[in-house]
């Protein structure tokens, strides 16, 4: 950054985030320390209705409950700019590990996040405030950086909650 370099070590994680490098380390094909994951098996036992399983792992199918831990997943967690109807194998095992109270590296999930950043288009920078925490922490000048506006592509809009199954209900007295 601006040829300044920078060494985000275990400390520095700790220091700025308060995230210590420990706790399950997944990624799509290792959930070897989730001891009998199966994504198919996993996938169908949120659906609401089991029996209308698709080989896709759609999320309308899926409880409302689940919908929303979807979308944290998928838009806050680990967001991506390409379909957020279908879940990843990625998503499928952030879930399982949620909503088990399995303990997740989230140091390493982060770093992983941000190195498909770098390779793959349809992965975005997320964590702008952990961004600017670490800028902070190493005392670099920014005062002359451009400034790029949020544009309404980067917000999420009622059409993407729709997209993924969710929607408004009245309110039942």
């Amino acid at each position: 950054m601006k040829g300044i370099d920078i060494a985000v070590n275990e400390e520095v994680w700790l220091s700025v985030t308060g995230l210590r490098n420990e706790g399950a380390t997944v990624s799509r094909g290792n959930t070897s320390e989730l001891g009998n994951f199966n994504k198919v098996q996993f996938y169908k036992s949120c659906l609401r209705n089991q029996e209308f399983a698709s080989r896709t792992f759609n999320v309308g199918g899926l409880a409302a409950i689940l919908r929303l831990l979807t979308y944290i997943v998928i838009w806050v967690l680990t967001p991506r700019g390409l379909n957020h109807a279908t879940l990843t194998e990625e998503d499928l095992i952030l879930m399982y590990c949620l909503m088990n109270k399995i303990k997740v590296n989230w140091v390493n999930m982060i770093h992983e996040h941000l190195f498909k950043v770098g390779k793959k288009l349809e992965y975005h920078i997320p964590y702008v405030i952990l961004l600017s925490q670490f800028i902070e922490y190493f005392d670099i000048d920014v005062e002359t950086e451009v400034v790029e506006e949020i544009k309404a592509l980067n917000q999420i809009t009622i059409t993407n909650l729709t997209k993924i199954g969710l929607k408004k209900m009245k309110n039942k007295k």
